[in-house]
């Protein structure tokens, strides 16, 4: 069976971020150890474009990046280290309305030595919750986790993320785990999505673990008052609520850079984080926009808007490689 390049690679990626060893990985995922090694060592020495079934038929490139635009490149990877490839690529679509690819940002990057060892992570086992979401304040997702802080103790996160769009609606940090602590967090949320104003036909489901406090009856009697449903993972699968848990992972490979004295340093840390990730972080999962874009509905403005550049930018290289042609 042929795959083509982009399946390649998400299965590259699915092989590295697993937590379950090599072997074991592409058993479940039906690919052979030896083809995957020979895509990976491809991948390694080429990039992504590398993986692209290989003709021996000669053609010529007509879809050359102009070098004033390597240039343009180079500048903003060194300017924005923190950017992945695909992340730099989205970013100078948007602010030079020319199109570049993930891989050929990529390619380039690796040629001048700017490529860092991937982070390998432990992703979800489910691909997602049965039941997808189809617009903002439709499901919410809620979880505790927790931070250390030196010579004073463990404060815990609340945070409520809306489903459809990853928008971190509300957060609070709290010295204990109760269902209080839900509950404020909880009207925070209501107030700044403007549910707690509106008059709806249904208030948001609320997606929880089977934690203590979300199994509490302070929280079901005031799921009941404010008209919500709840829904809980099964137990032993953490995998239900996948979102957020990948919100907290996110969010902990950054704060967790630093030590905290104070909580205010924390929650200080916590808040421009959070203003980050929602506003101004591309989301893979979203088509590369910011969670903000997806929850106050501006994506589709903005995917169509990327899609005119990349015809614009793909119709101006075949004109430039025609001229030289001639």
């Amino acid at each position: 069976m042929r795959y083509p390049a982009s399946e390649k690679l998400e299965i590259i990626r699915l092989v590295e971020q697993s937590h379950l060893p090599t072997r074991q990985t592409l058993d479940r995922l039906g690919i052979p150890r030896r083809t995957f090694y020979r895509w990976y060592d491809r991948f390694s020495n080429g990039g992504p474009e590398a993986l692209e079934d290989r003709s021996s038929a000669p053609s010529r490139v007509w879809n050359r990046i102009p070098s004033d635009i390597h240039d343009q490149i180079i500048e903003m990877a060194l300017e924005h280290s923190e950017l992945s490839p695909r992340e730099l690529a989205v970013r100078f679509t948007d602010e030079k309305s020319y199109f570049i690819s993930e891989a050929s940002v990529y390619r380039l990057l690796k040629a001048h030595d700017l490529i860092t060892s991937p982070a390998h992570v432990v992703i979800k086992a489910a691909n997602e919750f049965h039941t997808r979401t189809s617009r903002p304040n439709q499901m919410w997702q809620t979880d505790f986790t927790y931070f250390k802080i030196i010579g004073w103790g463990w404060m815990y996160l609340s945070t409520v993320l809306d489903d459809y769009s990853r928008y971190i609606i509300a957060w609070k940090l709290c010295s204990t785990m109760r269902a209080q602590d839900v509950t404020d967090t909880l009207d925070m949320a209501l107030a700044a999505s403007g549910c707690d104003q509106a008059h709806v036909l249904h208030r948001p489901r609320l997606l929880s673990d089977n934690g203590p406090s979300y199994i509490a009856q302070d929280l079901a009697d005031y799921i009941h008052a404010n008209g919500m449903d709840h829904v809980r993972g099964a137990p032993m699968h953490p995998q239900t609520q996948g979102k957020i848990e990948r919100w907290h992972q996110t969010l902990k490979n950054r704060i967790l850079l630093e030590n905290y004295f104070l909580p205010g340093d924390l929650e200080s840390q916590i808040e421009a984080f959070v203003e980050h990730y929602n506003h101004r972080r591309y989301h893979e999962s979203l088509n590369n926009v910011t969670p903000a874009d997806a929850y106050f509905g501006r994506a589709a403005a903005i995917i169509k808007h990327r899609e005119r550049i990349k015809r614009k930018t793909i119709q101006h290289r075949r004109l430039l490689h025609r001229s030289i042609a001639a």
